[in-house]
């Protein structure tokens, strides 16, 4: 079926800021639910481009509104009533929401069901600063027990996050990715730690891709090409590298968001 028109989303994003510096119904404070239906109902009515299905309309609407800090964190998003707003069955809200959730953008809670997720510039930061100290050294440990089976392995990690397109299929293949080339190090505890937080990293990831839509692989590749070289400050200078970048994007995505605020 063909879904609703709905601004791009550029469009979109600078309609959500004007309107809110303009003193309409869409703020970066709080929002009450009753403030948050009428929000979108005046979204969805500014529509424009069309989408193939109604599931698409509904993803693309909630999703940039999420980022761009309309609806709140922590902002119960109830089926009925969105579905109601987007003149839609519950169907394609259903399976929109379920989407939201794979990009880190929405939660499901038991007896309040989807709800914005709350995650902050500090949860973030906080992350990249104990992967940045953990990795380089799993790394530099790694590096010389290295097997040419361990290098094709990343190579077809590699190659198949090109193909992904699911958030959380590739946080899956990109922790095993950086797993791949730390596994060597002999130092279980340091490696356990390492696991420990890329896997707390993956919530962040997804929403770093659905926020900023870079995952680095030209990064991921220069690292893969040092460690084959046995070059190991290469390699621990391009991790870090990619750690600063992402962590970079991020701040520059909350900054732009609600000015930065943790």
């Amino acid at each position: 079926m063909q879904g609703p028109r709905l601004h791009s989303p550029s469009k979109l994003l600078d309609w959500i800021q004007s309107t809110g510096k303009g003193g309409s119904c869409l703020s970066r404070t709080a929002l009450e639910e009753s403030d948050m239906t009428a929000a979108l109902s005046e979204l969805v009515q500014s529509a424009a481009p069309r989408f193939r299905t109604a599931t698409e309309f509904v993803e693309a609407t909630l999703r940039e509104a999420i980022l761009s800090g309309a609806i709140a964190p922590g902002t119960p998003l109830r089926q009925e009533e969105l579905a109601a707003t987007f003149k839609v069955s519950r169907m394609p809200i259903r399976e929109a929401l379920r989407q939201l959730e794979a990009q880190a953008l929405v939660d499901f809670e038991p007896h309040r069901g989807a709800v914005v997720v709350q995650i902050t510039l500090l949860d973030a930061m906080d992350n990249y600063a104990i992967r940045a100290a953990l990795e380089p050294q799993a790394l530099r440990h790694s590096i010389p027990h290295l097997s040419e089976t361990d290098f094709d392995l990343a190579e077809e990690l590699l190659a198949e996050i090109d193909q992904e397109t699911d958030p959380g299929r590739m946080g899956e293949l990109n922790r095993r990715f950086h797993m791949t080339l730390y596994a060597q190090a002999g130092l279980p505890r340091l490696i356990a730690l390492t696991e420990q937080h890329l896997a707390t990293a993956d919530r962040h990831l997804r929403f770093h891709l659905a926020a900023v839509g870079d995952m680095g692989q030209d990064e991921h590749r220069e690292l893969l090409s040092a460690c084959r070289d046995r070059d190991v400050e290469r390699a621990v200078a391009t991790l870090s590298r990619h750690h600063n970048r992402a962590r970079e994007a991020m701040s520059a995505y909350f900054a732009s968001r609600d000015g930065g605020k943790a």
